[in-house]
């Protein structure tokens, strides 16, 4: 029989935070053992509740809730997000700006659908949001990756971006705060990427999901505060981790600049969005509410609270392994650890964190999944609670104790 085979459009596609390594772990799962998953940033396994307005909302309009909305979104969702927006200096923006999708990820592929040719290049930090790479690729386009500079607190290397902008450069991916390395960039660096964008008419796409997670001193900016009226900046962010609602899937793109250029792109994007329906209706009653309400998140992200003091006590254990370094993070739920090739000469990252869940049942993520340049980190998430941390740090320095 003629065999079925996957689209030739997935060539080149990864996203291994749910790859081979999410496979094994199940395979173990399957044999009885219990795997602490520090893969994923997602919040409810880890006894983060979402707070109870938001609840009690979405089920207050769960009547009317039952059809399909609007294809950009409910007109009380879309306008919470325009206000928000508003009240952070972009007095620019309208209802008629936001579109509302089944969180983040939904509303990247959507636009990289309308946006991209076949070749068109996009410029994605690395490392990056796997999704960013593989939407683009999927959509046709090329993601060409740019360094952010470790010893520089893993911002982005201005220079290095220059150096990589060709005539087939459409856009320009910005992820602050950054997933995976938890840094939140300076004003100076954000405008110094959109002088970039500016200078070459670039399209901004910014991802700032974990914008309300933030450390200490650390401030973020939005990128579209400094694009003004002369760049094209596409703002997407949600709910899902400031809220502690993954699963909701409620998201949001607000578009600010000279939309009179890009009457066609936003035409496209109508039509992508206009074939998907609409978002997940009961989730998007309750941006308004989570919006407008009180602000739960401070109670995590400051000294006390379970982001902030997870996030240091994972930097602090894991710099205290013998030959590991971490960027203390500014922000978002993450470390990004550098393993010291004279230590651990490493060939191979994805074999490496799989020998590691093998040996010690800790599932993490490889550095080179995040499109890294080299074999040399992972991703841990900070989100178990300070007595499981330690345990798992512990399992982790015991592994490249044996390694040593």
């Amino acid at each position: 029989m003629r065999q079925i085979r996957q689209s030739k459009k997935l060539q080149g596609v990864r996203y291994d935070v749910r790859g081979p390594i999410l496979v094994e772990a199940q395979r173990l799962e399957a044999e009885g053992h219990r795997i602490l998953k520090l893969n994923i940033g997602n919040t409810a396994p880890f006894g983060f509740a979402a707070p109870e307005a938001i609840l009690a909302d979405m089920i207050h309009h769960l009547p009317e809730a039952q059809g399909y909305s609007d294809s950009q979104g409910i007109y009380s969702a879309r306008t919470a997000v325009m206000h928000y927006y508003q009240s952070h200096g972009l007095r620019e923006c309208s209802v008629e700006d936001i579109f509302i999708g089944n969180g983040v990820s939904e509303l990247i592929s959507m636009v990289l659908q309308a946006f991209l040719d076949d070749g068109n290049e996009i410029l994605v930090p690395a490392p990056d949001y796997p999704l960013w790479t593989g939407a683009i690729t999927l959509s046709g386009g090329t993601a060409v990756h740019y360094r952010c500079d470790e010893e520089n607190g893993w911002n982005p290397d201005l220079a290095d971006i220059e150096s990589k902008i060709t005539e087939n450069t459409h856009g320009l991916v910005i992820i602050n705060p950054n997933n995976p390395t938890g840094a939140v960039y300076s004003e100076e660096i954000v405008k110094g990427l959109i002088d970039i964008a500016r200078r070459h008419q670039l399209v901004v796409f910014a991802d700032e999901i974990y914008e309300k997670i933030l450390f200490e001193d650390a401030e973020h900016h939005h990128a579209a505060t400094f694009a003004g009226n002369d760049v094209l900046c596409l703002t997407f962010s949600g709910l899902s981790k400031a809220y502690r609602v993954c699963g909701y899937r409620a998201g949001w793109l607000m578009i600010s600049g000279p939309k009179e250029i890009a009457t066609d792109f936003l035409e496209g994007l109508t039509l992508v969005a206009n074939m998907r329906m609409c978002a997940n209706v009961p989730a998007q009653h309750a941006i308004q509410t989570a919006l407008g309400g009180y602000q739960s998140i401070e109670e995590f992200i400051g000294p006390g609270g379970r982001f902030y003091e997870q996030s240091m006590l994972a930097d602090r254990l894991l710099n205290e392994i013998p030959g590991v370094s971490n960027v203390t993070p500014k922000g978002a739920l993450y470390c990004f650890p550098r393993l010291d090739p004279e230590v651990y000469p490493i060939e191979d990252d994805q074999e490496f964190v799989i020998e590691l869940l093998r040996a010690k049942k800790i599932l993490v993520t490889h550095g080179t999944g995040f499109n890294w340049f080299a074999p040399d980190h992972f991703r841990l998430v900070t989100l178990p609670e300070a007595s499981v941390l330690e345990e798992a740090i512990g399992r982790i320095a015991d592994f490249l104790a044996m390694r040593r």
